[in-house]
């Protein structure tokens, strides 16, 4: 058996620290092909803080987003898996614009991934009846991919894509009845609950050549969450949060097996541009709730003609959740406010009122708060994909959101970088940036960089089966 396979989350974290990281790095232009990076995380290494190797794309103009382990530790409870040699070996690097897959292998040596398969965009289309894949997880009944649009492209329903365990085939789409459900982002699950949790972000229509301003001022961005059977693919409860909060993205369930919560960030609202994060829980009659637990105000900044075309209507900088990630211990939630260019920390062992304890700022719209290592050069982007290592005392953030995206909040570019932040979760909080590591600019060939995974695993790709 694979060790990296944890039957809790206490395993997990004790478990030996991760020397490489994976990320996927994209050419905005579609002149080169994106890429699979590998960068040494071992802080007693000559190459600390280095790319050791980049393994491209054998195409064009994929825009590689999020991306995934073939496998995680709650394959110990899954039944579909091979019998024998499971591991935690292949990572399936979606392309959300040209909604192919790429499969990648990352043995006999994890500093060189190779290419092992690619699935083409007519068998998601043909198959499962989907397109522009977003978010993979390894769940009970096969691979959960969820997508952006349907086969035709440009608009929903999106909903899960269901590939096979072992050969990665696409097999059907998961839903069997999705209720009012139609627009699509993240997906994860409570195992022991048997529940499926969804949010929503936009069709490809919406969301591809940047935030159209006049569908966000009329609330049609996503703004809901959806409660599924796991087992059955069978929509149940669809959560309002308030039409005013638009775009829920990110779902970070509790670790715990046995917890019956988690939070979801919103990017922002309509009505005074603050984002917030909401923890979802199921109530004592078995009927799936939401509150608002934090909120975060958009800033006014000092220099109304520093703002990007897109925001000198209002006057201000809004703080743009883009993602959330929650320690596997559950105890702290880490917030990228990709506007401002803060990562908040907030101690959620109360989830119901989370405290802030840490906060760092690198970039932003406005500030472009310069990395320590060069107080000098200001930083455009902000700290936007965020992972937590297993033990919650490192937490590595990377800078670009989505191509048009990036274009229309940072017109001046954006840049490419990478950061790691240190913490000590027995201390009650704080971070603190690491000089040692800062892969940047030329460092990713020319390429924007986007979700980073951790060697072993990490907070935001396993659950867990057991307490």
């Amino acid at each position: 058996m694979d060790s990296t396979f944890y039957r809790t989350p206490g395993e997990a974290i004790t478990a030996p620290a991760e020397s490489l990281a994976y990320m996927v790095t994209f050419d905005r232009a579609g002149q080169q092909p994106d890429a699979l990076t590998v960068l040494d995380t071992d802080p007693e290494s000559d190459g600390y803080g280095t790319v050791i190797s980049t393994a491209e794309m054998p195409t064009l103009g994929d825009e590689l987003h999020h991306f995934g382990w073939n496998a995680c530790s709650s394959a110990l409870a899954h039944e579909g898996h091979c019998t024998e040699g499971l591991q935690r070996r292949y990572l399936l690097l979606p392309g959300l614009r040209s909604s192919r897959i790429h499969v990648f292998d990352t043995q006999p040596d994890p500093r060189t991934p190779g290419l092992v398969k690619t699935i083409d965009a007519a068998e998601l289309a043909a198959r499962a009846g989907y397109s522009r894949p977003h978010t993979l997880h390894c769940g009970p009944s096969g691979v959960l991919l969820s997508c952006l649009g349907t086969a035709d492209g440009d608009e929903g329903p999106g909903g899960i894509a269901l590939l096979d365990h072992d050969t990665f085939e696409v097999r059907r789409a998961w839903e069997s009845d999705r209720g009012p459900q139609y627009l699509a982002y993240d997906a994860w699950w409570h195992l022991g609950a048997d529940t499926a949790v969804t949010s929503e972000w936009g069709t490809p229509s919406m969301v591809e050549n940047g935030l159209v301003p006049e569908r966000l001022m009329n609330r049609e961005y996503g703004h809901a969450l959806h409660f599924w059977t796991l087992s059955t693919g069978q929509h149940r409860q669809r959560v309002e949060l308030g039409d005013e909060h638009q775009m829920v993205l990110e779902l970070r369930p509790a670790h715990d097996p046995e917890a019956t919560y988690g939070f979801a960030g919103v990017v922002t609202n309509v009505e005074d541009l603050s984002a917030s994060v909401w923890r979802w829980y199921r109530g004592g009659t078995g009927v799936w709730r939401a509150e608002k637990v934090i909120t975060i105000p958009a800033e006014v900044p000092s220099r109304a003609d520093a703002l990007p075309p897109a925001l000198r209507p209002f006057g201000a900088v809004p703080p743009l959740v883009t993602d959330i990630n929650l320690s596997v211990d559950d105890r702290y939630l880490y917030v990228s406010c990709w506007g401002t260019g803060e990562l908040k920390q907030y101690d959620v062992g109360d989830p119901a009122a989370p405290r802030e304890v840490g906060s760092v700022r690198l970039g932003g719209i406005v500030e472009r708060a310069p990395h320590p290592t060069d107080p000098r050069t200001p930083l455009a982007g902000g700290p936007q994909m965020v992972e937590v290592s297993r033990d919650g005392r490192r937490i590595y953030v990377s800078n670009s959101l989505y191509g048009s995206w990036d274009d229309q909040f940072y017109p001046d570019g954006v840049g490419a970088w990478m950061a790691k932040l240190d913490t000590d979760p027995e201390s009650g909080g704080g971070l603190t940036v690491d000089r040692r590591f800062f892969p940047h600019g030329d460092d990713f060939g020319g390429r924007r960089v986007h979700q980073i995974r951790l060697q072993g695993g990490d907070a935001s790709s396993d659950s867990y089966c057991y307490r």
